[in-house]
């Protein structure tokens, strides 16, 4: 994989979680794993497709992503991970990953987006390359892993 990639990432996390309430956004690590992603809890799968294919998969535990659900539902309690706090979740992943189309396209690389998958539980998910770089994202202080399989398309 290009590590190239992973600037429009990175750029998509400052640009859009302050704009939903999460002003504290840092990188805290980056680290290389094989294709199996084990489950924090909260799992969504973002496929891509064009110039690059492959996947972004994100991965948070279920009480972070009920906070960050809170957080972008202006405050609202969110005690369970309900459909509402999924389906805000499953947006935020839309958004980022919509944005990191945008920054690609400003290097002449053009992408699609699938519509997210989100999966909670105890669980494995496959990347779709063997080796698969997992960026670690902290926003008010909740982590995010952000596992990135991409590749440039060749056919």
């Amino acid at each position: 994989m290009d590590v190239n990639y992973i600037n429009p990432i990175l750029s998509s996390f400052a640009n859009v979680l302050p704009q939903l309430g999460l002003a504290d956004v840092r990188k805290k690590g980056i680290s290389v794993k094989s294709k199996f992603i084990e489950s924090p809890g909260v799992v969504i799968i973002v496929g891509i497709v064009g110039d690059i294919r492959g996947n972004v998969i994100y991965g948070l535990t279920v009480e972070n992503a009920k906070k960050i659900a809170s957080t972008m539902m202006m405050g609202m309690p969110v005690n369970e991970f309900d459909e509402l706090a999924q389906s805000a979740i499953s947006e935020l992943t839309n958004m980022l990953t919509a944005n990191v189309a945008t920054n690609f396209s400003n290097d002449n690389i053009n992408i699609n987006i699938s519509t997210p998958t989100l999966v909670h539980g105890k669980f494995t998910a496959n990347a779709t390359s063997d080796k698969v770089v997992c960026v670690e994202m902290e926003a008010n202080g909740m982590a995010i892993e952000v596992n990135i399989s991409m590749e440039k398309n060749t056919i």
